[in-house]
């Protein structure tokens, strides 16, 4: 599915290739990691404790984040709530 929040869509590298921003900085753990396709922020999963990916999607209204788990390969956009397109140029970005 494609959704109005990808058009336009410019993947960087993500900032934290290591881990979620915030976990890190707080010695906090998680359990799987999102990487933001508008800012290349790494944020944890909704199962997180922290949540990070989604508070970063809500208060930078950067809605579409892709897994940053190892050999995963699909993107997801908050606002909608649904599976989207994963970008070609999201993938060397990608474990």
């Amino acid at each position: 599915m494609m959704c109005e929040h990808e058009k336009g869509l410019e993947p960087v590298p993500p900032r934290t290739p290591e881990g979620c921003e915030e976990c890190l900085r707080t010695g906090s753990d998680w359990v799987h990691l999102r990487l933001c396709l508008t800012c290349g922020h790494v944020g944890c999963c909704d199962s997180s404790p922290g949540q990070h990916a989604m508070r970063h999607a809500h208060r930078k209204s950067h809605p579409i984040i892709a897994s940053y788990e190892p050999d995963e390969r699909w993107a997801w956009c908050y606002v909608d709530e649904a599976m989207v397109d994963l970008p070609e140029e999201a993938i060397p970005y990608l474990r």
